[in-house]
């Protein structure tokens, strides 16, 4: 049984949202950064980011009181006003290829605690001790976790109906999206929602491990202080089938001492290789690998043992980090080792061949992307992904709904 509530959000002016919601801070270049907080006053860049207009380093503690302040800035200027009573959104993005739909609600941190909210990611520590300090010291939240349920017939003749009305927001964004926000606020639409999830059995965390994790560490630590907000936080709950999940492509810095010939003539004793030439090929199937080496493109074909019947062996993440990345390439730490980057798949495999060709890194690596049933059979099992093994959208626009604890 899955609990969902509504909430007093806060949220921008209609007249302001375009001008205030803003995309993740670590998507921004220096020079994108400066331009919007320079020529744009009403962007939540300037609460997340409240040191720019000195130009100076400050330590968390004083940063996070910065954040705090200057939200309290935007609320007193009217920038961002508050809902009058609790309510859910029914929520849209859509961009040239692709449209998601979905419910920003709050979800329980006993539903966390228990597992019928489900996880297939690890976090580190120290990034979820930050973030929940964060949350103390500012009292809000602007980023959700996002969340699938299954797909139902039920629910989504729901969402269209609601769909029909009159739009809170409707805006487009310098990335050519267009955000649409429904407000749903009856008594008799709020009870039919939450009783449909109460249905549901379990609820599956797509993205934002970390901010889940932060939520409950909040909670055990303020409990004490019996307020209802630090029970639950904000998630945008969609349907499994509107989820879009990317691989993350490996970078490496050097062959570890290996001739070309060398380190080809080892990924023959687990791979088929198969020269592309210069031809830009992808992976078209589990077990599929592409490599970019010294201005060729290579088809790797994993030669599968019948001894692998783990769920980790046959995800294509652990299969390249078991037989080549680790015990070839002496790669250990996927988080940590200076030697690998990453690069999602939502960008064009050109990309890797261009930081190849420039020589800061000698081999690249492409991967066939996870789907959701590989995602929940890793959750169902306590197994945990390997890093940076999905790229998933969508991504949720900071400052467009708060959540306040």
């Amino acid at each position: 049984m899955s609990k969902i509530i509504p909430f007093k959000a806060v949220r921008p002016a209609s007249d302001k949202v375009a001008l205030v919601s803003c995309r993740n801070y670590d998507d921004y270049s220096a020079a994108e950064l400066a331009a919007w907080l320079n020529f744009n006053p009403y962007s939540f860049l300037h609460v997340i980011n409240p040191a720019f207009a000195h130009v100076q380093k400050i330590s968390l503690d004083k940063r996070f009181k910065g954040v705090a302040l200057k939200y309290q800035d935007f609320k007193n200027e009217h920038i961002f006003e508050q809902e009058e009573k609790p309510v859910f959104y029914v929520y849209e993005i859509e961009s040239k290829t692709q449209k998601f739909t979905g419910i920003i609600a709050g979800t329980s941190v006993e539903d966390y605690q228990n597992d019928v909210i489900k996880k297939h990611e690890d976090t580190l520590q120290y990034r979820v001790e930050m973030f929940k300090d964060y949350l103390h010291q500012t009292q809000f939240n602007t980023e959700p976790v996002l969340i699938t349920y299954p797909d139902s017939v039920e629910l989504n003749t729901w969402i269209l109906l609601k769909k029909q009305s009159e739009p809170l927001y409707q805006f487009s964004t310098t990335t050519k999206e267009k955000h649409t926000l429904w407000k749903i606020e009856t008594e008799h639409d709020i009870n039919w929602l939450q009783e449909h999830f109460e249905a549901i059995p379990n609820l599956y965390i797509a993205d934002g491990h970390h901010r889940s994790a932060s939520a409950e560490l909040l909670f055990e630590q303020d409990k004490h202080l019996n307020n209802k907000n630090l029970s639950y936080f904000m998630s945008f709950l969609i349907p499994e089938s509107n989820v879009k999940i990317y691989e993350y492509n490996r970078i490496i810095r050097d062959l570890n001492g290996y001739s070309k010939l060398d380190f080809l003539e080892k990924l023959e004793e687990n791979f088929i290789i198969k020269s592309k030439d210069q031809e830009l090929w992808k992976p078209q199937d589990k077990f599929e690998f592409g490599m970019y080496l010294d201005g060729n493109f290579y088809a790797l074909f994993y030669k599968k043992s019948n001894d692998e019947t783990s769920i980790l062996e046959n995800l294509d993440a652990q299969i390249l980090y078991d037989k080549v990345l680790n015990p070839i390439l002496g790669i250990e730490d996927l988080r940590n080792d200076e030697r690998i980057d990453y690069i999602s798949g939502k960008q064009s495999i050109t990309a890797i061949k261009q930081v190849v060709d420039e020589g800061e890194y000698e081999v690249g690596f492409m991967l066939f992307p996870s789907n959701i049933n590989e995602i929940k059979d890793f959750a169902d099992n306590n197994l945990i992904m390997p890093p940076k093994s999905t790229y998933i959208e969508p991504k949720f626009r900071n400052g467009l709904i708060v959540y306040e604890l």
